[in-house]
């Protein structure tokens, strides 16, 4: 049995159809192993947005399939697909997404709430989190009351809430400046290796890279060798 966490083989996906398809993925294969933080790099329209929600099970293959932790998320039924994102997975996306009426110890503690965490675990678990992220004085303050680097600080916290066993995070940097998105995937390589969890990050900027223990290179839709130009 494969050790691997998330196996992708032969991902193909298209949208639309006749002249106006698009090939977003063409036969894409990945695998990733337990507390590996993979990269994801390649120009806009290469694929990695659309490889990301299919290991994250928010999209379906046309062909190919996706397993996380055993299950074979491109088949699994939606209701099935919602218990394995709650429990086995989390996501960060460039938009942060945060709840703007929610300080940020309340919006870390979302995901425990769908959980049913009893409000003592729940405030350990978030206290625990914030202090990871370097937010601790903070968690009384709203989105809007935040820098775009801290709010992606507590969108990180956030989703490692549920300890996922997997991270799906697509540009997290993408609104931040450089400096502050250096650090950010500073602290996301910290958190990987104490959390032992697995990430799959894409980003364009290629100064984030040297953090990454592997990195993927994808031009149209297909998984290409870094040392050949494209």
């Amino acid at each position: 049995m494969s050790e691997d966490l998330v196996v992708v083989e032969g991902v193909r996906k298209v949208y639309g159809q006749g002249e106006a398809a698009v090939t977003a993925l063409d036969g894409v294969s990945l695998r990733a192993a337990p507390g590996e933080l993979i990269v994801l790099r390649g120009p806009s329209g290469s694929g990695k947005t659309t490889l990301l929600n299919m290991v994250g099970g928010l999209d379906r293959p046309d062909a190919g399939r996706v397993v996380v932790a055993g299950h074979e998320v491109s088949t699994l039924p939606e209701e099935e697909l919602l218990v394995l994102r709650r429990d086995l997975m989390g996501f960060v996306f460039q938009s942060f997404g945060l709840i703007p009426v929610l300080s940020a110890a309340e919006n870390v503690g979302v995901p425990l709430r769908l959980t049913r965490a009893t409000a003592a675990e729940r405030d350990e678990r978030v206290a625990t989190l914030l202090s990871l992220v370097g937010l601790a004085d903070h968690a009384a303050q709203r989105p809007y009351e935040m820098s775009g680097g801290q709010q992606q600080r507590v969108a990180l916290a956030r989703s490692l809430a549920n300890r996922p066993r997997l991270l799906i995070a697509d540009e997290p940097t993408g609104q931040l400046d450089s400096q502050t998105g250096r650090q950010i995937m500073t602290l996301l390589r910290a958190l990987v290796d104490g959390e032992r969890v697995t990430a799959l990050v894409a980003t364009h900027d290629a100064a984030l890279v040297g953090l990454a223990d592997r990195v993927v290179e994808l031009h149209d839709g297909r998984v290409v060798d870094p040392a050949i130009p494209v």
